[in-house]
């Protein structure tokens, strides 16, 4: 029986461990042939080593898949264009593009360099931005030239991007940029059969284990319930022609509960006093008449961000 995604050509980025390693494994388990991207960097993003990617595709052909490494660092605008360039030489097409890569460097905002807002930004925003904009002109080009395209974007966002977490300035931004890239991408490219999609995973991973208390105390159970496959079993099926009716979306993926993430929307509404002073009665309406502010769970969380 054909896999979900039989004969379609996927790049996943940042595919050598965690998250992206799920994926690239499910996609190749469904019959997709997967370019795993991994710089091989360390959770900072410093240093590089293709060892990881070329694990996975061994893994990979071992289960009798198709998959090639590829060492390109996603900043890097011409390099995410060889990669693109690569997966259409190697596997003669490209159907589907999941940016996947991050690192961390957390700091309070008033504690963060330059450098570690840099760096971070350039992984995750850039770094979704670079493959997204090869891609998408790749399969514009084929709409133009009169083919049917039925391709997919599938980006990584984070609920530290969509609820907020401290110490996360940086990396909430990007991840809170590539959510708004994912809708605006959606608006941009569905005239041309290519559907924007994004993920905000909560999993366990090497990223993630030092915030759980290290590797050494997580329970069995909890790396079962927040096991990296289940995000990956949402974004094969997103990876899918299954999925091409789905477009613009957030998909909060917590182990196995998957919820639709709803952004920022047009809430109360009141007449604007024009004075500051009579702004003040206005606001305190409209707070009232508003939602309630979330936790990084995305619960109602009232007093959040109360003053002490």
């Amino acid at each position: 029986m054909p896999g979900l995604c039989e004969g379609r050509v996927a790049i996943v980025t940042g595919a050598g461990r965690g998250i992206g390693r799920e994926h690239a494994l499910m996609l190749a388990s469904e019959g997709a042939h997967v370019v795993v991207n991994d710089l091989g960097g360390a959770t900072d993003g410093t240093g590089s080593d293709l060892g990881p990617a070329q694990d996975v595709v061994a893994e990979i052909e071992a289960r009798g898949g198709a998959a090639i490494a590829n060492g390109a660092d996603v900043t890097n605008f011409d390099e995410a264009g060889r990669m693109v360039a690569e997966a259409v030489d190697v596997f003669g097409r490209l159907d589907v593009l999941i940016n996947n890569a991050g690192i961390l460097r957390d700091r309070m905002v008033f504690s963060m360099s330059e450098a570690e807002w840099d760096a971070v930004v350039a992984v995750h925003l850039k770094g979704h931005f670079c493959p997204t904009r090869h891609a998408a002109a790749h399969w514009r080009e084929r709409s133009k030239a009169g083919e049917t395209v039925d391709a997919r974007i599938i980006n990584t966002s984070s609920p530290s991007g969509l609820y907020g977490n401290a110490g996360q300035t940086n990396y909430g931004a990007a991840k809170a940029g590539i959510a708004a890239l994912t809708i605006v991408s959606a608006l941009e490219l569905a005239r041309y059969g290519v559907t924007a999609n994004c993920l905000a995973p909560t999993a366990i991973t090497r990223l993630i284990a030092p915030v759980m208390g290290g590797e050494e105390n997580i329970s069995e159970a909890t790396r079962e319930a927040l096991a990296p496959r289940w995000v990956a079993a949402v974004a094969t099926w997103l990876a899918s022609p299954e999925s091409r009716h789905v477009t613009g979306r957030v998909f909060d993926v917590r182990g196995d509960r998957l919820a639709i993430a709803e952004g920022w929307h047009r809430g109360p509404e009141a007449q604007n006093a024009g004075t500051p002073e009579g702004v003040g009665a206005v606001m305190a309406d409209l707070l009232a008449a508003a939602r309630p502010l979330t936790d990084l769970d995305g619960n109602d969380a009232p007093d959040r961000f109360a003053m002490p």
